[in-house]
């Protein structure tokens, strides 16, 4: 552990500091805890029991007269690493380090400090002694119940005693599993410890300034009990709770409680029963409650942030005891102004829920049609404008409904509601209706292969130009050409005739779906009538990547070679190896046309699979393990004599009933529209992802020359500054700011431990959609029925591409799949994911391959484990646990 100079430590406040001299800025010497009750003690009108924190050089001083402690971290950092975790290793270096602090010499000059704190106070007066971690009560993460809290300690010995208990509880195995998880250093936290003078309550509890539950910030929750709020935090009590908006409590549950807990008069506490006349009576009153969120809101205003807080009523007068971030909220988009919003995730529909860097979140807002906020390091639109309109409310819930059935009712509950969303009156005739966006049905496109082809042909052209263009930019001129390709490339978004194209295909699908089942009483028959289609460049990636495999598989020493990858370099040293260029071939060919995709790939900051090639080794070694040559092929060509054996029956089994050649006429002319546009409902996202890859090129290029330049320290520092900040750096060449990078790369790492909602609104409330079935099995999870059939297998539950270790039959489950993801659907048997909808990346490729799916499923990557048998049902939409035979 670092230590610091003793010269120096009177002049950063000594051993220990009163909570009057503490403020927000001392997290380093006072921890977390500490650090927050100072600022606590200096609101006027909040009452904080007076107090001190033993600071982090008495640790150190301790930690230092520890010969073995290095050796003891040395060892707990090698049993925590992901490739080497013991957790029985794990358990005896925590309970040796804490041994080994618990009986080291604590030196004379840290206990006098100690000592003469306390001795202005009365010899018996009662103390809370509370452990303050440097890495504790943060806005990323709280650390809350990691380490150790002792209440009503008496004596100078014993709250010496359980200072050093304090010391020791860091290396708790709870504190270090969430130091692992949370990516803290070991070494680089340390321990204060506060020593605050004990109330003895009529009640206690905890106050949130936020619901914990819904993350609503105009909601304030309190749980009470009788006696000290140690019951409470064990767990031993049930609460009474409460909730509080705009000044009212406007819901309370009020528990049946049988004992509290009380202080001891010789020290520590106990468990007492409660008179037959309380276990039913409310802990507090309306009027206290209110009196208590108000406090709450006092102390958010003043740090800036919602807080999670612990009182004490003592007498009629309320303590705060610890207040500490609330780290599971989701922030707010910032709009700057009080009207209420709804916001629907980007990234729900992008199958992309990861946080953004800086530089990736600017770029997309550029380039998407609609305004985008940010919030968490994730994308929203604002859909408030569109659900108010009359003209524009039911198409987009039906839209949002389709992509995603969780989002729908999750607006339908805001909606119904009434009080957060108004419809406005239906505008005059001729009169505007405002940004709301239309989501018209497009008019039927005559059935003819060449409308795609003129399109991508189009297409393939404004990218080859701007790959062109783009070589001869540098400096300014490069953003400014970049800004300026962006609105050739929202043209393309943009295009009519693009838009008709996959609309056609999806108005075709459900037609399909809706009338057979109708007429034939058979469920999902476009997921057959799909299979193999022609121009789906994201499934054509997968069996091109199979083709990779087949050049590869005669040769074992290549084989054997890429099985012991562990760096990207390895292209050049295939050459070397028996039949090595012939795979070199291979993989630079699909590189060449692939090579700009990645997983996460709406962000330009990912590194593409032409930078980091080892990332496609799993899928293609797999691929060699588990195919015979020619398998592609082979697939596509099955799924191809399976959707035209499926339409001759269909249409044979309409033409049977009355009317029924019309009915099968009008279904010949739906299949021949799917069957000709539906491939091409994959790549306008790969077009988008190409010119992504020009644009990466040149800004990595350019991130260099500014490295050269010392404007920047690294390369990637680029991706933590917006495009904006970007434009303004070249154009001034002014030497960025550490510390803001230092900032955004923290706030990055808080933002992965974050799960982004569907639907938030301007309130902070994660509204939480259902799906409304009574029609499955019981205990069986529900989730989208995408892609048609059962399948029953191992479930793989995946959650990186790199460690997609499949073979054939299992079922892959995973959080989501974007198209990087497609290479693995040849290998699958079935598919679940959390995130998705009927017209999602990973729905349209599992019906082509033919692969039973349900997506949308909440948790799954939790509920399902690893390995477990299950059962997809991809016609009702749910999956079963089998259990063992």
């Amino acid at each position: 552990m670092t230590m610091t100079d003793h010269s120096t430590v009177h002049a950063l406040g000594g051993y220990v500091l009163p909570f009057r001299d503490i403020d927000r800025t001392h997290v380093a010497l006072v921890g977390g805890k500490g650090a927050h009750l100072g600022a606590l003690s200096r609101i006027g009108g909040i009452r904080v029991p007076s107090g001190f924190c033993v600071t982090t050089h008495a640790f150190r001083r301790v930690v230092e007269g520890v010969p073995s402690i290095d050796d003891l971290l040395e060892q707990l950092d090698r049993s925590t690493r992901p490739e080497s975790a013991d957790r029985r290793t794990i358990a005896r270096c925590c309970e040796a380090i804490r041994h080994a602090l618990e009986r080291a010499a604590v030196p004379h000059d840290v206990t006098e400090a100690i000592v003469g704190a306390l001795a202005p106070a009365d010899p018996r007066a009662a103390y809370a002694v509370r452990s303050s971690a440097t890495a504790e009560d943060l806005p990323a993460a709280s650390f809350a119940g990691q380490h150790d809290t002792y209440l009503n300690i008496v004596g100078q010995s014993a709250i010496l005693e359980h200072i050093r208990r304090c010391w020791a509880s860091l290396f708790t195995e709870r504190a270090v599993a969430y130091r692992v998880r949370n990516g803290v250093d070991h070494r680089h936290v340390h321990m204060a410890v506060v020593v605050q003078q004990m109330v003895f309550p009529r009640a206690a509890g905890v106050l949130f300034t936020a619901d914990p539950v819904t993350s609503n910030r105009k909601v304030a929750s309190v749980e009470a009990v009788f006696g000290l709020g140690e019951a409470l935090v064990s767990g031993l009590t049930n609460p009474d709770a409460y909730q509080v908006r705009a000044e009212e409590v406007v819901a309370k549950a009020i528990a049946v409680t049988r004992s509290a807990t009380h202080a001891r008069p010789d020290g520590g506490t106990r468990a007492q029963a409660l008179d037959a006349t309380q276990r039913e009576v409310a802990v507090l009153t309306d009027a206290q409650v209110v009196r208590l969120a108000q406090l709450g809101r006092r102390i958010e205003a003043h740090l800036g942030h919602p807080q999670d807080i612990e009182w004490c009523l003592d007498g009629d007068d309320f303590a705060v005891v610890q207040s500490r971030p609330i780290t599971t909220l989701f922030p707010i988009p910032e709009r700057g102004d009080d009207a209420n919003h709804v916001y629907v995730s980007v990234g729900h529909q992008q199958m992309m829920t990861d946080p953004l860097k800086p530089l990736g979140l600017s770029l997309f807002q550029l380039t998407a049609a609609r305004p985008m906020f940010e919030a968490g390091g994730r994308l929203f639109v604002d859909v408030t404008e569109a659900l108010a309109s009359p003209g524009s409310r039911a198409a987009v819930l039906d839209a949002l409904g389709k992509l995603d059935p969780l989002i729908g009712d999750a607006l339908h509950i805001i909606l119904e509601r009434g009080d957060f969303v108004t419809l406005q009156p239906e505008p005059p005739k001729g009169a505007g209706g405002g940004d709301a966006p239309r989501v018209d049905a497009p008019s039927p496109l005559p059935i003819d292969a060449a409308i795609v082809a003129d399109l991508i042909a189009r297409s393939e052209a404004s990218v080859a130009a701007t790959r062109r263009d783009i070589r001869a930019t540098s400096g300014a001129a490069l953003l400014e050409f970049i800004l300026t390709d962006i609105q050739e490339l929202k043209r393309n978004l943009t295009d009519p005739r693009s838009h008709q194209v996959y609309m056609t295909a999806m108005d075709a699908s459900w037609w399909l779906n809706e009338k057979l089942e109708e007429w034939l009483g058979e469920k999902n028959v476009a997921d057959t009538l799909t299979l193999s289609v022609s121009g789906n460049v994201t499934s054509q990636m997968g069996l091109a990547l199979m083709a990779v495999a087949d050049a590869i598989r005669p040769h074992p020493e290549v084989v054997s070679f890429l099985q012991g990858v562990d760096d990207d370099d390895f292209l050049d040293r295939l050459p070397g190896l028996p039949g090595g260029q012939r795979a070199l071939d291979a993989i630079r060919g699909f590189l060449d046309e692939y090579g700009a995709r990645c997983v996460g790939e709406i962000d330009i900051t990912r590194p593409r699979w032409r930078e980091r090639p080892s990332g496609l080794l799993p899928v293609i070694l797999g691929n060699v393990k588990n195919f015979e040559p020619g398998e592609g092929e082979r697939r596509f060509e099955q799924g191809r004599h399976e959707a035209r054996a499926k339409e001759v029956d269909v249409l044979a089994r309409l033409r049977a009933l009355p009317d029924g050649d019309a009915k099968a006429d009008e279904t010949k002319q739906m299949i021949d529209r799917v069957r000709t546009f539906i491939g091409y409902r994959e790549y306008p996202k790969f077009a988008i992802i190409r010119r992504y890859d020009v644009y990466k090129q040149a800004l990595s290029e350019e991130a260099a020359r500014l490295v050269r330049a010392g404007v920047l320290r690294a390369i990637d520092d680029v991706h933590f500054l917006t495009f904006q900040e970007l434009h303004e750096l070249v154009r001034t060449g002014r030497v960025v700011d550490d510390e803001l990078l230092r900032r955004r790369k923290e706030a990055f790492v808080s933002h992965r431990a974050l799960t982004p909602p569907r639907v938030l609104t301007s309130d902070g409330e994660v509204v939480a959609g259902a799906y409304r079935r009574d029609d499955v099995p019981a205990g069986a999870m529900v989730g989208v029925p995408v892609s048609s059939g059962t399948i029953e297998g191992r479930a793989r539950v995946i959650l990186d591409l790199a460690q997609a270790d499949l073979e054939p039959g299992d079922i892959l489950v995973t959080a989501f799949t974007d198209p990087s993801w497609s290479p693995v659907f040849v290998a699958i048997a079935g598919l679940v994911t959390e995130i998705g909808g009927v017209m999602t990346h990973g729905a349209v490729i599992a019906r082509e391959y033919g692969l039973p799916a349900v997506v949308g499923i909440e948790h799954a990557t939790v509920r399902i484990r690893d390995g477990q048998r299950i059962r997809v049902n991809g016609t009702e939409g749910y999956v079963e646990i089998v259990p063992p035979t």
